[in-house]
C-alpha cells in the first residue's frame, strides 16, 4: 500500500492551496483519513480528520479556513485550504488506517509529505 500526496506549493498570505493524496495497492477498506504538518522545530500536529462515513474534525487553528474530503471510490483524501497563513508553512502529510483484507487488522499508512510554503 502507498500514500501518494500532491499539491504543495507555495503562495501568499491569503491565497489557496488544494492537497490531494491516493491510497493505491491491496485496499479492503480504509477508516481514518488525516492530514498533519510538521514545521522545522515542531511537532507533527494533526490537521484534520475525515472518517469513512464523511464525519470530520479539525485542529482549532484551521477551522473556518480548511476542509478535508475524501473520495472512497478513489480511496483519495484532499485537503482545500484557504486564507492560507504564513504559520501554516509546513510539510504536509497525508495518513490513512487502511485493511488489506477482511481477514487484517487496521495499520497506519503515511504519505511522503509535501511542501506548503505560506510569504507574507
Amino acid at each position: 500500500v502507498q500514500l501518494q500526496a500532491s499539491g504543495g506549493g507555495s503562495v501568499q498570505e491569503g491565497g489557496s492551496l488544494r492537497l490531494s493524496c491516493a491510497a493505491s495497492g491491496s485496499i479492503f477498506s480504509i477508516s481514518a483519513m488525516s492530514w498533519y504538518r510538521q514545521a522545522p522545530g515542531n511537532e507533527r500536529e494533526l490537521v484534520a480528520v475525515v472518517w469513512s462515513g464523511g464525519s470530520t474534525n479539525y485542529a482549532d487553528s484551521v477551522k473556518g479556513r480548511f476542509t478535508i474530503s475524501r473520495d472512497n471510490a478513489k480511496n483519495t483524501v484532499y485537503l482545500q485550504m484557504n486564507s492560507l497563513k504564513p504559520d501554516d508553512t509546513a510539510v504536509y502529510y497525508c495518513y490513512a488506517n487502511i485493511r488489506t483484507s477482511r481477514f487484517a487488522t487496521s495499520r497506519a499508512y503515511w504519505g511522503q509529505g509535501t511542501q506548503v510554503t505560506v510569504s507574507s
